[in-house]
């Protein structure tokens, strides 16, 4: 077989564990990721700044922890730490229906449990990136991250409606069994693996953590490409979190929805990340890499300002709510496919963890201040005046990009260089 031959990744058994396996396993997060909320919600009359705190502690650690954690992936081999941090994330978030059920539960521990989860979190998604540029060959990263990346986008479908169904038929908290058992399923695909990993290239000079991060943010930093793509994306993400916290809150309370209807709004809308993944080759064969990433960015940017617009309820702005996030989901998902396939082809494999935490930190790190800022600009200026200053927010991230690099790249390099720089092919 022609390691280049197209959809090569189908018949690679290896791979099609990690992506099944992972797949369950985001199915199961999505139900967290809208029940934690709608726990807090109906469970505990929770305001805006409450809602906005939660969030912020499932995210905090992607701003406090990140690049002490891309050091440590990088010293250890990658698929240990997926496996144990899914086991943590299991227990965690199974032991909520627990609390639950011996009438114990309280906000404060939603916080917590969001807090720890987060952590573990951070710990899968650095090593798991980290882990994919040596585990396929470096000319199927779109394939594999398009593979992944759709899996996500059915996630993102099926997953806010099944968890909308689950709160409304069992309660937030018991719910949250189904992403327990997703993560044990994962947990058990990630065992099943064969391929060796290579062992961590571990510099036979004893370098320091803080030496380490340095290194890591140096290579962010002078990479025009690299560093748009980060910044970028932190503020995109800043404005998605305060935009998710507060449109929970204004679609149950003044909207009206039920959790079913909350959960279908945004499943049906997520339709458009599975959209966008199937196209996202199509796409850069078609325009080239760098003028793809503007087309995507600039429909995931602009489609905020519908949720606002929409009159309220009824037939056409339900349509505006489906198709504000439809595009996002379009938009966003090519996107990351090919920055994050851009960024694993140009970072030499020993600073991968590094690398990818140092955008971590700089692109998921604005997460918790987005919803910290979308709840407590929910309570004092209304929810809906919230979401318009949202949209109009996301237009700046634009900006990073258009003044960068990227719109000149026609295509991936062929290899890493070990300081990248800006490439221009």
């Amino acid at each position: 077989m022609s390691a280049r031959r197209p959809g090569g990744l189908w018949r690679d058994g290896e791979f099609l564990k990690l992506w099944g396996g992972e797949s369950v396993s985001l199915m199961g997060a999505q139900v967290t990721q809208l029940a934690l909320p709608l726990a807090a919600v109906y469970q505990f009359q929770a305001s805006s700044t409450q809602l906005g705190l939660l969030n912020a502690a499932g995210f905090a650690p992607f701003l406090g922890a990140t690049l002490f954690i891309g050091v440590w992936v990088d010293r250890r081999r990658r698929r240990p730490l997926m496996i144990w941090s899914n086991i943590g994330r299991g227990l965690l978030v199974g032991s909520v229906p627990l609390c639950a059920y011996l009438d114990l539960l309280r906000i404060e521990y939603l916080y917590v449990t969001a807090l720890l989860v987060g952590v573990l979190t951070v710990v899968f998604d650095v090593s798991y990136q980290s882990y994919l540029p040596s585990f396929i060959r470096r000319e199927h990263l779109v394939e594999g991250n398009s593979k992944l990346q759709a899996s996500s986008s059915l996630a993102q479908i099926g997953g806010p409606g099944l968890a909308g169904l689950l709160v409304g038929w069992l309660t937030a908290p018991v719910a949250l069994l189904v992403n327990a058992v997703s993560y044990a399923v994962s947990v058990g695909s990630l065992l099943a693996i064969r391929r060796p990993e290579p062992a961590p290239d571990i510099p036979e000079e004893k370098v320091s953590t803080a030496r380490s991060i340095a290194e890591g943010l140096r290579v962010v930093l002078r990479n025009g490409s690299i560093r748009a793509i980060a910044l970028e994306a932190g503020t995109y993400n800043f404005c998605w979190m305060s935009l998710q916290t507060v449109f929970v809150l204004y679609a149950a309370r003044e909207l009206g929805m039920n959790p079913g209807t909350i959960g279908l709004v945004l499943g049906v809308g997520a339709v458009g990340s599975l959209v966008g993944a199937v196209a996202a080759t199509w796409l850069k064969n078609r325009l080239g890499l760098g003028r793809a990433v503007v087309a995507e960015l600039v429909l995931c940017c602009a489609a905020p300002l519908l949720i606002p617009l929409a009159p309220g309820t009824g037939p056409l702005s339900y349509a505006m709510y489906v198709t504000a996030f439809a595009c996002c989901g379009i938009g966003s998902t090519m996107s990351t496919i090919h920055v994050v396939s851009l960024r694993q082809a140009i970072t030499p494999d020993r600073l991968l963890g590094r690398v990818n935490a140092g955008c971590r930190f700089i692109a998921w790190g604005p997460l918790p201040l987005g919803a910290l800022v979308g709840g407590l600009l929910g309570d004092a200026i209304g929810l809906r005046n919230t979401l318009y200053a949202t949209a109009f927010a996301f237009l700046t991230a634009l900006l990073w990009i258009v003044f960068s690099p990227v719109p000149q790249l026609k295509d991936f390099p062929t290899l890493p260089a070990e300081e990248p720089v800006d490439e221009r092919a």
